[in-house]
């Protein structure tokens, strides 16, 4: 599977010079989104205004994310962050009768801080075991009275990965409606929201989609979103933006002006995830994380979660991860530390070579404490 990153490495600038495997957190910028960056820009320094490509612009990312998860673009909103999407979802179901919501322990934080700020929802808590979410779990949590229940595809913290359709076929049959944080996997795992069977589904575009900040995609069933109005909603949202009903489909969700910039940026990065192909690069990655996992054991390092939950992502045990993260960035090797795990989270354009290197230098940090 080393023909990939043989195959678009040279689209990296910083992998020739940095050992880049913090993809979880911020991916490398690839040349063809850089000159996307660079066309906003210009379009700006040198007509002044740009706001009909800027719009053009919007509805190639659309259209692309779209393609990468099998949805259809009028199901796709356009939202500054997922903690965004989450709040307009949240305003979308208070004239549903039921209240009862539930997220998991393995949620992004956003999500707790979203529902606790609710007063008028009753927020439950599905806790994990060993690490990870049995569907029990979810059986037990999940009753009739739950409007919503919020699931991530990905850990953040390890990168365990849960069955998202299974999940959806117990929330269905419960009666509640089923919102999936798709930031960790979105890129990098292939996601099919028909055939899970998902409502709501949310990513940015920073990690795996190979973007920048100021962006990110809610996906909300056709079916579903015109049946819903959300409080947080401006005039995107609406059929023709000044003084005009709900838009169609998902669009309602929009709000203001998207960050242009981070448009451009997403419709180039996406045209490429989709031009190469995310089954492909989940192959890739799995491969190369599944030799690291083993050389990390063979090293003495201990991970972050039970072998064969974390397919995308090489998560090792350390108190002092940040410090740790600090040291390889001395050297050069770039990762995401989260609490007490030091995560290497490789892409596409990465190699087995390269996650054996921040495994031998994470290591002699190690052994040099």
């Amino acid at each position: 599977m080393e023909h990939l990153p043989q195959q678009y490495r040279q689209l990296f600038p910083t992998v020739q010079t940095h050992t880049m495997l913090a993809s979880c957190s911020q991916s490398a910028l690839a040349e063809p989104v850089s000159r996307a960056i660079k066309d906003y820009h210009d379009s700006l320094l040198l007509m002044g205004t740009n706001w009909n490509e800027a719009i053009e612009k919007t509805e190639s990312a659309r259209n692309e994310f779209a393609q990468l998860i099998g949805a259809e673009p009028d199901e796709i909103a356009i939202v500054p962050s997922v903690s965004d999407a989450l709040v307009s979802v949240a305003s979308s179901l208070t004239d549903f009768k039921k209240k009862h919501v539930v997220y998991t322990e393995m949620d992004f934080p956003t999500v707790s801080h979203v529902w606790q700020a609710l007063s008028d929802y009753n927020v439950s808590v599905i806790p994990s075991i060993d690490g990870g979410l049995p569907l029990e779990q979810y059986e037990a949590h999940i009753t009739d009275e739950t409007v919503l229940t919020c699931v991530p595809h990905v850990h953040y913290r390890d990168g365990f990965v849960q069955g998202v359709k299974a999940i959806a076929e117990i929330s269905k049959r419960k009666g509640s409606l089923l919102f999936v944080d798709a930031y960790q996997s979105a890129g990098h795992i292939p996601i099919d929201v028909r055939e899970w069977g998902v409502d709501m589904l949310a990513a940015g575009t920073r990690k795996y989609l190979l973007g920048i900040s100021g962006m990110a995609f809610l996906y909300v069933r056709k079916e579903l979103a015109d049946a819903l109005k959300p409080k947080a909603s401006a005039w995107f949202g609406r059929e023709s933006g000044f003084d005009a009903p709900y838009a169609k489909g998902a669009r309602r969700f929009q709000t203001g002006t998207p960050a242009f910039i981070s448009v451009y940026a997403a419709s180039a990065a996406l045209s490429l995830l989709n031009h190469i192909g995310v089954s492909r690069i989940r192959d890739h990655v799995k491969t190369i994380c599944s030799d690291a996992r083993q050389y990390a054991a063979e090293k003495g390092l201990q991970l972050a979660a039970q072998a064969g939950r974390q397919p995308g992502m090489v998560a090792i045990r350390d108190e002092r991860a940040s410090e740790t993260a600090r040291l390889l960035r001395k050297k050069k090797v770039i990762c995401a530390p989260r609490d007490t795990a030091i995560r290497l989270a490789p892409h596409f354009y990465n190699t087995k070579d390269e996650l054996r290197h921040a495994i031998d230098e994470i290591a002699a940090i190690f052994a040099a404490r």
